[in-house]
């Protein structure tokens, strides 16, 4: 991969009058950049960045303040990697809101719901679907978070929706023997859920398995591509489950070690403890350490594979 450029926001602003720091702060926030330091905003180089940077530094001289902006190279310090995981722990941050939302509105609908409930609902999906287009538009890496907001609304809108036909749901493979042979595709640096569907499908579906892997937005499959923990992906979240769990359920796996597994994934990866799973702060460790210590999606993958190999004898032989 080539080297990241970035475009860099130095500004100081006047200590009052504290409404336009606020407004600064908050227009920083609209355009998606992030702090790299106290004073110092980022942003991915590219046209359309530099032109709402250089609006925004004219609000701050107006203003009073001193600003500068300035185009680099990241050499020493924060690496790239660094500085695009902040970008996605922060949209992680706002997807994270929008999914409490979204499970809010869904334990409010219940199974008796009334027509007029379910119109009221169809509206504030309305609003819930305008905010997640908000935030994809600044979120420049794929977050994570995103596949677990889109699976909670695209299952609340089949929840609410009136009598209309289902659709997509027989394009996407099902059984073991659909998934061999494929070419399987997903985001680059990879982490906890794709390291484990990664080690699934070599362990268990088809052990040739080419995986590649490529930018998280707007990356166009070619055909007999399966894309996994990726927006719009074959096999990616669906609902309040992680992929693995998906990858599960459409290969037919039973197996209860593996169930374990996927709990184990499911609580680190949406964070939401929905398993309680004890061994998941130690799991989360080790994979963190491994992608820390890799750079390369392959080397990750390989070093994450020993982990999960040995979690499942050890759930096999626990259940035994």
């Amino acid at each position: 991969m080539t080297d990241q450029r970035w475009l860099l926001l130095v500004h100081q602003l006047p200590s009052k009058p504290a409404y336009f720091r606020v407004k600064i702060w908050r227009r920083l926030q609209g355009i998606g950049a992030v702090a790299v330091k106290s004073t110092v905003y980022a942003l991915p180089a590219s046209a359309e960045m530099q032109e709402d940077f250089e609006w925004l530094l004219q609000e701050i001289v107006a203003g009073g303040g001193e600003a500068m902006l300035c185009e680099a190279r990241l050499v020493d310090g924060l690496s790239d990697a660094q500085v695009r995981a902040l970008f996605d722990e922060a949209r992680d941050a706002d997807y994270v809101e929008i999914a409490n939302d979204a499970r809010d509105l869904a334990a409010g609908i219940g199974a008796d719901a009334t027509s007029e409930k379910h119109a009221e609902a169809r509206s504030q999906l309305g609003r819930l679907r305008k905010r997640l287009a908000e935030v994809a538009a600044i979120d420049f890496f794929g977050a994570t978070g995103r596949l677990t907001v889109e699976g909670l609304i695209a299952d609340l809108e089949t929840q609410v929706k009136e009598d209309k036909a289902m659709a997509k749901e027989s394009k996407k493979p099902t059984g073991a023997s659909d998934l061999k042979g494929r070419v399987w595709v997903t985001r680059r640096d990879v982490h906890v859920d794709r390291i484990a569907c990664s080690w699934l499908i070599r362990r268990f579906i088809d052990p040739d398995a080419v995986i590649r892997f490529v930018a998280g937005k707007g990356y166009v499959p070619n055909e007999g591509e399966l894309r996994f923990d990726m927006f719009e992906g074959e096999i990616t979240h669906e609902g309040d489950r992680c992929s693995f769990e998906v990858l599960l359920t459409r290969a037919g796996m039973n197996d209860p070690a593996l169930q374990a597994i996927a709990e184990i994934v499911h609580d680190i990866d949406l964070k939401d403890g929905k398993f309680g799973r004890e061994e998941a702060t130690g799991i989360s460790s080790l994979i963190a350490g491994i992608a820390m210590a890799n750079e390369s999606d392959e080397q990750r993958i390989a070093q994450g594979a020993p982990v999960f190999d040995n979690l499942y004898q050890y759930f096999r032989k626990k259940r035994g």
